[in-house]
């Protein structure tokens, strides 16, 4: 059994697995920090054996973000944009925040225009993922974008993204690649490559 079938049959089992554990009891929220993009809570927990404990959580918006896996005649598409929490460019599909009154659908579609100039004909949901699930409320939803028409609409990037159209055979070579390193990227691949048969 490969790597990666061994590790998406243990992701399987564990979102299958029904713990009957208790919950911590929350004793207390409160916001403790807020900017134009993140809210910082504190979050009091009481455990089962009594022991109490204060973590600090960001605070995501409800409606979560969507990571498009674009494919385009046996191509990955994906963009080069720069990527202010490690400072460089990043190589990734893309994404985008869900806007009031959207679904993960209508993110999706809107997204695909606005990074790459294409509007997709079948969008699929593969999974919904959480990001650092320790101290963040945030979820992605990782969707399979395909039959793409050209179409483009007007975004909010600071720049041009650049649009990068990467062979799906290649799949390993951008594994490798050192600017393909955030986490959901990496995710999204495994996922689109276990939906393709390709693992």
């Amino acid at each position: 059994m490969s790597l990666f079938r061994a590790a998406f049959r243990m992701i399987g089992f564990m979102k299958k697995e029904n713990s009957s554990e208790r919950f911590p009891r929350i004793l207390a929220k409160n916001q403790t920090v807020k900017s134009r993009i993140f809210t910082v809570e504190t979050l009091a927990l009481q455990f089962a054996n009594g022991v109490e404990v204060e973590y600090e959580r960001l605070i995501s918006s409800k409606n979560g973000a969507v990571l498009l896996v674009p494919v385009l005649d046996d191509k990955i598409v994906l963009i080069r944009e720069y990527a202010a929490g490690v400072e460089r460019y990043e190589l990734g599909f893309p994404k985008g925040k869900i806007d009031e009154g959207e679904g993960w659908y209508e993110a999706a579609a809107r997204e695909s225009q606005e990074e790459i100039g294409y509007l997709p004909a079948k969008l699929e949901l593969l999974d919904s993922l959480s990001l650092a699930a320790g101290y963040m409320t945030h979820h992605t939803h990782i969707v399979l974008a395909e039959e793409l028409t050209p179409q483009t609409a007007e975004g909010d990037e600071p720049e041009p993204l650049e649009v990068v159209h990467w062979p799906l055979a290649d799949w390993h070579s951008l594994l490798s690649h050192p600017e393909f390193s955030e986490g959901r990227a990496y995710a999204a691949l495994m996922l689109l490559l276990k939906n393709k048969g390709l693992i």
